[in-house]
Formats: C-alpha cells, structure tokens, sequence
C-alpha cells in the first residue's frame, strides 16, 4: 500500500446499508422483499402491470426516506472533504444516504429509489412521493410514462462510461459491504487492479472473489472503516 493516493473509488453495497437498518432487499431465494423478482424487477413486469410495479417501490420509499447514514457513510464523507484526492464513490444501492450523510461524486449505477425517468422523453424527476401510471411527465407532458428510475434485470447499467473511466485511473479501490457475486459490478476490483490500483475490501466475510484485493478487513464497516478513514488522514 502506498503512502499517498491521487484518486480513491469506493463501490458500496447492501452491506453499508444494512447497518442503517436497512434490509438486503434481494434474498438469497431470489425474492425482491418478499416479491418474486420478475414480478417487480423486470422491464416486463413493468409493461405488463405498471400500477403494481409503481405500488412495490412506493412502499419502499418511506422506509428508505426514513433511513439515516451510519458512521460508514460518515467516514466516507470525511476523507472526501479532509485528504488531498478525489474521491468518488460508486454505489449499487438504490437509497440516498450517501446523498444524506453530505458526500459528493456519488454515482448510482442501480438508479435510486427517489426518481422516475420518462420512457418517452428520458427525463429524470426527483420525488418522494407517489408515482403511478397515471404520473405526468414534467418535460413531456405525457402520462403513464414514468417508470421507476431502477435498473431492472436484463437492463444496463447507469453510469458506466464514468465508472469505467474511474477504474481505469483509481490508484486504490476500496469495496465496502458488496457480495462480490453479482456481475458486472463484481468485476470492478478486477478491472481497477489490472490498471494498477491498491484495492482493499471491507466486509463481513471475504467474498468468492476476494483474491483480487490485496487486503481484507472483515467486521462492522461502521467500525472499521472510520478507524481506516483515520490512519489515511494521518
């Protein structure tokens, strides 16, 4: 590890969430909180039954909106406003404590829970409230377009021009509280350490691609990552 570093990338998971309260939404059994994912997390699903994909993650919003960054989130913000290098951050979650906890350079290549994006015009709009079938697109003007601003199974990524310009130029990478299963974003650490980066996990337990980091640090992210945070500002 080196002394120094120019531009640090984080990718965040479910795991950072977690200790906010936050459930991991996708189970192992392959539910979407308590929902077969293909009935509300697919573009079919979608152009199938609207109102009921609409009905699944406005029920999520209150939890989400509620949630609080952990001092994980914290430690985060606190390099980025305190060590010299740019630091972003790259996150799978569809919450918005990063947004919360006063961090910048986030990017959301799962979307986020508090958006919709018309299918006919493309435009992104912001709300914590309800948004149905029947939602007016503010741009277009056109209803029944609005679809939640989440990355359905099968659809790409967003964001990933960015991320793989960031990948290609970190000189350390740090994954904090990702399953290391679910690809692409699996393949992140692999990528940033082919062009050079120092690369370090922070997690529960080492993931099924834990031999591309060159370090591991396993416990409570809200504990061990401010403590890292702290040796880098040092």
């Amino acid at each position: 590890m080196r002394d120094r570093y120019r531009k640090i990338v984080f990718l965040t998971g479910a795991g950072i969430s977690a200790e906010s309260g936050l459930a991991t939404f996708r189970q192992e059994n392959g539910l979407w909180n308590n929902h077969r994912v293909e009935d509300v997390a697919t573009i079919e699903a979608y152009e199938k039954n609207p109102d009921y994909v609409h009905n699944f993650y406005n029920q999520m919003k209150p939890e989400l909106w509620k949630a609080q960054p952990n001092p994980a989130h914290l430690a985060i913000t606190r390099l980025q406003q305190n060590y010299p290098a740019e630091v972003h951050i790259i996150t799978q979650n569809i919450d918005t404590l990063h947004e919360k906890a006063n961090s910048k350079n986030i990017h959301h290549i799962h979307g986020q829970i508090n958006q919709a994006v018309c299918l006919n015009c493309g435009q992104i709009m912001e709300t914590w409230g309800e948004v149905t079938s029947e939602t007016v697109c503010p741009q277009c003007h056109v209803s029944s377009m609005m679809k939640p601003n989440i990355v359905f199974f099968g659809e790409n990524l967003l964001c990933m021009d960015i991320v793989d310009e960031l990948l290609h130029h970190a000189d350390l990478f740090i994954s904090v509280g990702t399953s290391g299963v679910v690809f692409p974003a699996a393949g992140f650490v692999q990528t940033a350490k082919y062009y050079g980066a120092d690369t370090i996990e922070f997690n529960m337990e080492p993931t099924s691609n834990n031999f591309y980091f060159d370090k591991h640090i396993m416990g409570k992210a809200g504990l061990t990552l401010p403590r890292f945070v702290d040796d880098l500002l040092q």
